[in-house]
């Protein structure tokens, strides 16, 4: 008679808070790993990471030029607006569009060495913290330029963005492991993006929709977004806005566990 082994949910619970533990006490490797993925990605370029930069400060200024004239809005109101709205949009976007290839892209790893699974994702989005603060120059810049400094209030944007930052940990994480199942998820998550950055207030405003404001508040990338923006743009985030984000958090790093517990073993049979 054969006898099949059952899993114990306890253990492969504990096994899942080990493999989170384990990831953080190698942060030295997973930095390493994720500077190394920026130096790879932009070898032989001349400016490197700075592309990205350059890239988004031509945006932002079109962008900030065109639509102050569409919403008849002063120029200096609305591109720090814009700027600071299409930074953080550029790093949410990217974790979403690229999390999908989170264990396909780090297969030789995964099959050779015996590492945490989490510590890809924590390689993952320090490099997308990375490229982030390569486009706060632009901010800063057009806030000493157009004199609108925030004030204190800017350092807000410090503990927002960490609380940005362990959501994008979360949904790569359980992005990654999806998409390692089923390999359509990215192409889905790609063509909402492009959605998604159209019906979000990234480069306009939510009073723009006067007494449809709701339509904004809705929507849960504004209030990703808005938590980090509203300090570096000097005023306190909304407690609706607070309240919102809390509570994503909560989904995520509830939804993010039950996955990682249930089909982490399973993750280097997908790959």
């Amino acid at each position: 008679m054969v006898v099949l082994e059952k899993r114990n949910p306890t253990s492969q619970f504990n096994l899942a808070i080990a493999d989170f533990v384990t990831a953080i006490k190698l942060r030295p490797l997973w930095i390493k790993l994720g500077w190394n993925d920026i130096l790879y990605r932009y070898r032989r370029s001349t400016l490197g990471p700075f592309w990205s930069t350059a890239n988004t400060a031509i945006t932002v200024i079109a962008l900030g030029a065109i639509y102050s004239q569409l919403f008849n809005m002063p120029i200096q109101q609305l591109l720090p607006y814009v700027c600071a709205g299409l930074i953080v949009w550029g790093f949410i976007s990217s974790i979403l569009a690229d999390a999908g290839t989170l264990f396909s892209s780090s297969e030789s790893y995964i099959k050779q060495i015996r590492l945490p699974y989490s510590l890809h994702a924590f390689r993952f989005v320090f490099s997308k913290a990375i490229l982030f603060a390569h486009d706060l120059p632009i901010y800063i810049a057009l806030v000493l330029y157009f004199k609108v400094w925030p004030g204190a209030v800017a350092l807000y944007a410090i503990p927002a963005f960490l609380l940005l930052v362990f959501n994008a940990l979360l949904v790569s994480l359980a992005i990654g492991m999806v998409s390692a199942r089923f390999r359509d998820i990215p192409r889905i998550i790609t063509s909402l993006i492009q959605v998604a950055f159209l019906i979000t207030p990234i480069i306009w405003t939510p009073e723009l929709l006067g007494s449809r404001v709701y339509i904004a508040h809705a929507n849960p990338l504004f209030h990703l977004i808005e938590i980090v923006r509203a300090p570096l743009l000097g005023s306190l985030p909304s407690a609706q806005t607070v309240i919102a984000t809390l509570a994503m958090t909560a989904v995520n790093l509830v939804a993010t566990t039950l996955v990682f517990v249930r089909f982490r073993a399973r993750i280097a049979y997908w790959i």
